[in-house]
């Protein structure tokens, strides 16, 4: 009995491996002249080609310091990719989070328009939450799906509410924001109905001084109707300590944001649903569903179901480690999760996958786009649901 169960947990793993090596290598850490890649986020162009996207940190791991932000495309499906390209370099500080999406319903493109918004740091992110420096949005934009770029348009003063002068005087809050972030991961534009066009970008950030808790974090989000020339910011989720999030598009012109709950309190996802296109939140609650060890998750809408959309989210589904990364599928907007797809997991590792990013493929398929290995990859992998 004894060599039976040796057989079965040894062949498991096999199998675990064999299926582990389906995944494709985007970004290897230590090659390409970056020590470290890190934060995925990916979409898929009109013309089929997959645009892969990170941070490209060069002097090692950490969150601050010499941080690009790099693509590579595939135009096989994600079987193999190209070099990595440097998108934005901002000298030897931190350009990341970067946060991709295509503008497919402006008049003026008819080819689509792809926008990446991203951020810029002058210090380190619990630094910034003490006040001492500053971090900025910005956007480039493509209409060659992301050979060539625009030159990057600033546009912290419609979407951060710092107290500097220097960033902009007119602001008077009692509570300043301070640290900033996009998403991570993709944006998304929204398709029909009341909000057709507008362009969607979930963030976070810090307001006043820094609280040991985190709870000094709020998610909110900053949009466009008029396809990237102006932005409007939407009101702040109500739950103190919200943090990285993405949002997609349910029926009845309303948004589901899903963010990550930086105190840890509730080891679950946090989701805000609003009525108006994504700009106040009606409905705000932790789904048990979604359990999540503080890290970050993606959602995309990916068809519908007797009028009702189809979503998709993977995060690492763990209440302890960042790991058991998970896609899910819900054809009820949210409220079950019908379909659980193990992405990769891997014995005796308790920090295997992290951060990821989804893109819809195909009417069935969905690409993961991850953090593998103790951050030593990103990889993809495409999934039949």
């Amino acid at each position: 009995m004894k060599f039976i169960i040796s057989f079965l947990v040894a062949f498991g793993y096999f199998i675990g491996r064999v299926w582990a090596q389906e995944a494709s290598p985007v970004f290897t850490s230590g090659t390409e002249g970056f020590k470290s890649f890190r934060i995925p986020a990916i979409v898929r162009t009109p013309q089929g080609e997959l645009l892969a996207f990170a941070e490209g940190r060069v002097q090692g791991s950490g969150d601050f310091g010499d941080i690009d932000i790099v693509l590579k495309r595939s135009k096989d499906g994600g079987k193999s990719w190209s070099a990595a390209e440097t998108v934005v370099n901002y000298d030897k500080l931190q350009a990341g989070n970067p946060a991709p999406v295509l503008d497919l319903l402006d008049p003026r493109y008819p080819k689509g328009r792809l926008f990446l918004f991203y951020n810029t740091g002058n210090n380190h992110e619990n630094e910034v939450r003490k006040g001492k420096g500053l971090r900025e949005v910005w956007y480039k934009s493509s209409l060659d799906g992301g050979i060539t770029w625009s030159e990057p348009v600033n546009i912290t003063t419609q979407v951060h509410r710092p107290k500097q002068p220097q960033v902009n005087p007119d602001y008077n809050f009692q509570q300043d924001w301070r640290s900033y972030a996009n998403t991570p991961g993709h944006a998304m534009q929204f398709s029909g109905g009341r909000y057709n066009g507008r362009i969607y970008v979930a963030a976070n950030h810090s307001a006043g001084e820094s609280h040991p808790e985190s709870e000094d974090y709020q998610a909110h989000a900053f949009y466009s109707d008029d396809h990237g020339a102006t932005f409007k910011l939407s009101d702040k989720i109500g739950i103190p300590g919200s943090n990285e999030a993405s949002a997609a598009q349910l029926s009845d012109n309303r948004l589901m944001l899903n963010a990550r709950n930086q105190k840890g309190d509730v080891k679950a996802r946090i989701v805000a649903i609003s009525k108006d296109g994504g700009v106040k939140w009606d409905t705000t609650y932790f789904d048990s569903n979604l359990p999540d060890p503080i890290c970050e998750g993606s959602i995309l809408t990916v068809g519908k179901n007797k009028g009702k959309h189809i979503l998709a989210f993977s995060n690492a589904a763990d209440i302890k480690n960042r790991n058991n990364l998970t896609l899910r599928i819900s054809y009820d907007e949210g409220k079950t999760w019908a379909k659980n797809i193990l992405i990769g997991s891997e014995p005796g590792s308790a920090d295997y996958t992290a951060y990821s990013d989804i893109v819809q493929t195909g009417k069935k398929t969905i690409g993961v786009l991850y953090e593998f290995d103790d951050y030593r990859q990103i990889v993809y992998k495409e999934v039949k649901w």
